[in-house]
């Protein structure tokens, strides 16, 4: 390990080869071996009050499991991290730590902010594999019941702590496995599916109920819910593409991004798609993604891995301007993926068959300050044409359509958010008093991270409304 007059540098663990990893749906980074994880983990100041901890919208205790990883004390150490967060297995690997507590560790203009990513996921990897679960043991039930309708970040994390404080929960969801966007939306080379199968297991064993396959709204009421459970937690997140100034018509050739990234972790987990949607291929094909953020840059690195002969990523502003994570946005450019700045498409062109043949784009800059953010204006003349067989749109997500809250009416914004009071008696209570909501479903698309704090919060704000 380098180091210099501030002491040892930053180093993350070692990447798979590229050749491999552009052919394989398997995750980029190499696991950290004990000596490297400890030695990270010793580079922590701990601070007296660590900015890392204030950043982090879990508040993780994360210089205290540094101290007891880098003294090899892993159980300990998995035990703490599991005080604060429900996955941190998990958050270890997708959560934009450069722009959350290593952005605020205090060694990051010198040395390099401590790896506080890899060493969460390397603590909670290592005790699930020397046999370590959470242990509920001397938990009593509470004689009161909760209903959860979504297993993603936000349901599993507020059924985590109702568990923890002795209430009966059943988890419902229309998929055949848990964690919604985590495991249909997130791809594998950043968060393998077996991770989600084991922590499945490990919330069975805590006592959480799972009815999966089982649609609200269709194969049981919201009524039917309130009547049998003493309160309900909804954090269903956002599924509804954002298109822009995209015509609505089809044309073939375009897609969705979830609905490209979902059928894609279906046919590689082997599952049927009940929507009917199809596995979208693109081997050999000439591909551009619309948008900046970190779906954009999954579909742009599935369908690098798909074979694809080009992969370009336009976003309309400029690159300091792009929401998605820099270690995303610098895979993808090793991965050869090509990215174009300040760059809209203006028109689809396609043939008499409807098949795509390729976009006219401009170029933009920035126009007017309006709310404390430039607007995008198209440069004159700047119009070109650029062939392509495959556009991907990734513009963002909104609230989809979800009948069954309207009997009995849940309040949403003008947006289809679920208006949930985090400030109240009881927060995140909706305007029903049993149910409470949490997650990308109150506050839009979000990190993991925030849907986890979201689910946590509300679980606390459901026992207060039991008695608990």
């Amino acid at each position: 390990m380098n180091s210099n007059i501030f002491g040892p540098q930053r180093c993350e663990p070692p990447k798979k080869a590229l050749e491999i990893r552009k052919i394989e749906f398997t995750e980029v980074y190499e696991s950290n071996n004990t000596v490297d994880a400890q030695q990270q983990a010793n580079r922590c100041l701990s601070c007296g009050s660590p900015f890392c901890e204030w950043k982090c919208p879990l508040h993780n205790p994360i210089s205290k499991w540094l101290k007891l990883a880098a003294e090899d004390k892993i159980i300990e150490a998995a035990e703490l991290s599991h005080h604060t967060n429900s996955l941190p297995e998990i958050c270890g690997r997708v959560c934009p730590q450069e722009k959350l507590c290593e952005l605020a560790c205090v060694l990051h203009d010198t040395t390099g902010s401590v790896t506080i990513g890899h060493i969460e996921r390397y603590i909670n990897d290592t005790a699930f594999a020397m046999g370590w679960r959470p242990n509920l043991s001397h938990i009593s039930s509470v004689n009161k019941r909760v209903a959860i309708i979504g297993p993603g970040p936000a349901g599993l994390s507020c059924a985590d702590v109702l568990i923890r404080n002795g209430v009966n929960v059943v988890v419902f969801d229309k998929h055949p496995e848990i964690g919604g966007l985590l495991t249909f939306g997130i791809p594998s080379f950043k968060l393998e599916k077996k991770l989600m199968v084991q922590r499945r297991e490990i919330f069975t064993e805590m006592g959480i109920q799972f009815q999966l396959n089982t649609e609200v709204g269709t194969d049981v009421s919201l009524n039917e819910l309130l009547s049998n459970y003493d309160a309900i937690f909804i954090g269903t997140g956002t599924y509804q593409a954002i298109r822009g100034n995209l015509p609505k018509k089809a044309i073939q050739g375009v897609f969705e991004a979830l609905p490209y990234l979902i059928a894609n972790t279906r046919h590689l987990m082997q599952l049927s798609n009940p929507n009917g949607e199809p596995y979208i291929n693109l081997h050999a094909k000439r591909v551009i993604v619309l948008g900046g953020g970190d779906t954009a840059m999954d579909c742009v690195r599935t369908a690098i891995r798909q074979g694809a002969k080009q992969v370009s990523c336009f976003y309309r502003r400029d690159e300091q301007s792009m929401p998605a994570s820099r270690k995303e946005v610098a895979n993808a450019l090793d991965e050869g993926a090509q990215f174009h700045f300040n760059m809209q498409v203006t028109e689809f062109v396609i043939n008499e068959q409807q098949q795509l043949m390729g976009v006219y784009a401009a170029r933009t800059q920035n126009g007017e300050l309006e709310n404390g953010r430039y607007q995008v204006e198209l440069i004159k003349d700047s119009t070109f044409f650029i062939e392509a067989d495959a556009i991907i749109v990734a513009y963002g997500f909104i609230p989809h359509n979800q009948i069954w809250l309207d009997k009995p009416l849940i309040q949403r914004d003008k947006y289809g958010h679920i208006i949930a009071n985090r400030n109240s008696p009881f927060p995140y209570q909706t305007s029903h008093e049993k149910v409470f909501a949490g997650g990308d479903t109150i506050r839009g698309s979000d990190l993991v991270v925030t849907a986890i704090a979201d689910g946590r919060n509300a679980a606390e704000g459901i026992l207060l409304f039991l008695g608990v």
